[in-house]
């Protein structure tokens, strides 16, 4: 919808340009003007919803009608305004705007959430209100704003999931938490899953300051307590304790380790100038056709001259073998969407940008309070359909015919 520009000249009558935008500017006239009439045509609803209503037969009761104002100073995302609240006789308006107890206008909590998503500081957020909009926001309304997120976070983490996943990614970041009196890292990890639709989404966050059966028992059974009954495919780095504990509750999903994280580890142990020659042996191993071919290439690797120079790179391919077969037995569309963790770590990185300018958490709650906030203003990014997953869940659906059908 176009204004008027005759409209536009009128109230730029005997303005500068100085008068648009300031404490006193004309935006906050206009948002007091357009909140006061939005809230008088509130009052008239209210009034002739009251009036509709049947009155008891004896009963001698006069109809609800307008009782004065009273002022309410507000905050809103151009400055504070002092609002004339229109009254009732009978007390029994609230009005939807501004409810009663409200003092700030929805946009200015959700420019607060946004900036704190995008990893500012408290003391940060503080500055930049005072610098844009001019006036004061204590420390302990940011944090009241941002704390209304939590219920969000409970929520989220305990939101019911779909019963079949087809890929779902595990990785994790570290964070530094205080917790009785003393800072220490820990990892948050997090489960991002491929849907039947080939969207994404993070199933949740954990946070535990060293990995094992028992901690991957906890987050895997609190996936089947939310409604997860099948994961076909676990793509995992390495995570220690996980595949005991991703049998026991999901004994038919494959894990499958990070190739491209078993590659650095690999190329972590070669000198620079025989990095290429390794890099070209080991890919005979992961580009085979099948795991006997993948198999026949880890023998002539062991073989080599590159394995006796650096005798700890083949066992590393050993010790993992049974997690780096099983993607060999899938077509190229389905190996380039499961031979890494990239798209987590993609994710991670997001995370990470966020984080990155606290020093600490005061707890978990705090930390995943600002990562679901990231997680939230980065959707957009992250949350896109995978590529050719058409192809891709056509094979998924060959493979697993029983558990995941086409449809």
């Amino acid at each position: 919808m176009s204004i008027d520009k005759d409209l536009l000249d009128r109230l730029m009558e005997g303005r500068s340009a100085d008068d648009l935008f300031g404490k006193e500017g004309i935006l906050s006239e206009l948002t007091k003007a357009l909140a006061e009439r939005a809230l008088t045509t509130e009052m008239e609803e209210h009034l002739c919803e009251e009036r509709a209503k049947e009155v008891p037969e004896g009963q001698n009761q006069h109809p609800n009608r307008r009782n004065g104002s009273s002022q309410k100073t507000v905050t809103t995302d151009t400055g504070k305004v002092v609002l004339d609240i229109p009254r009732d006789r009978n007390g029994t308006f609230d009005p939807l705007l501004i409810a009663k107890y409200q003092r700030r206008f929805p946009e200015f909590d959700r420019k607060i959430v946004s900036m704190y998503a995008r990893g500012m500081t408290t003391r940060e957020i503080q500055g930049h209100i005072e610098e844009i909009y001019g006036f004061e926001a204590s420390p302990s309304l940011i944090s009241a704003v941002t704390e209304a997120v939590m219920d969000e976070v409970t929520a989220w983490q305990n939101r019911p999931l779909e019963p079949c996943y087809p890929v779902v990614f595990m990785d994790a970041i570290r964070v530094n938490i205080r917790s009785d009196g003393a800072v220490s890292n820990k990892a948050v990890f997090v489960a991002l899953a491929i849907l039947p639709d080939g969207t994404r989404d993070v199933l949740g966050l954990w946070f535990q300051a060293n990995e094992g059966a028992k901690f991957w028992a906890k987050v895997l059974n609190d996936l089947r307590n939310r409604g997860v009954q099948d994961i076909l495919i676990a793509v995992v780095d390495g995570l220690k304790g996980f595949p005991q504990a991703i049998e026991a509750a999901f004994p038919q999903t494959q894990v499958q380790t990070c190739i491209v994280h078993l590659l650095r580890h690999s190329m972590s142990f070669a000198s620079y100038k025989d990095r290429k020659a390794v890099a070209t042996a080991l890919k005979a191993i992961y580009t085979a056709v099948d795991a006997e071919a993948a198999e026949a290439a880890l023998a002539e690797f062991e073989g080599s001259d590159l394995a006796a120079r650096y005798p700890a790179i083949a066992p590393s391919w050993r010790r993992a073998w049974t997690e780096v077969v099983p993607f060999l037995d899938y077509p190229p569309e389905v190996r380039r969407l499961i031979y890494t963790t990239n798209a987590i770590e993609a994710l991670n990185s997001k995370i990470r940008r966020a984080v990155r300018t606290r020093g600490h958490f005061p707890s978990d709650e705090a930390a995943a309070k600002l990562i679901y906030l990231a997680l939230n203003a980065t959707s957009a990014e992250w949350k896109r359909s995978v590529r050719e997953w058409h192809a891709v869940k056509s094979q998924l659906a060959i493979m697993f015919e029983d558990r995941f059908p086409m449809a």
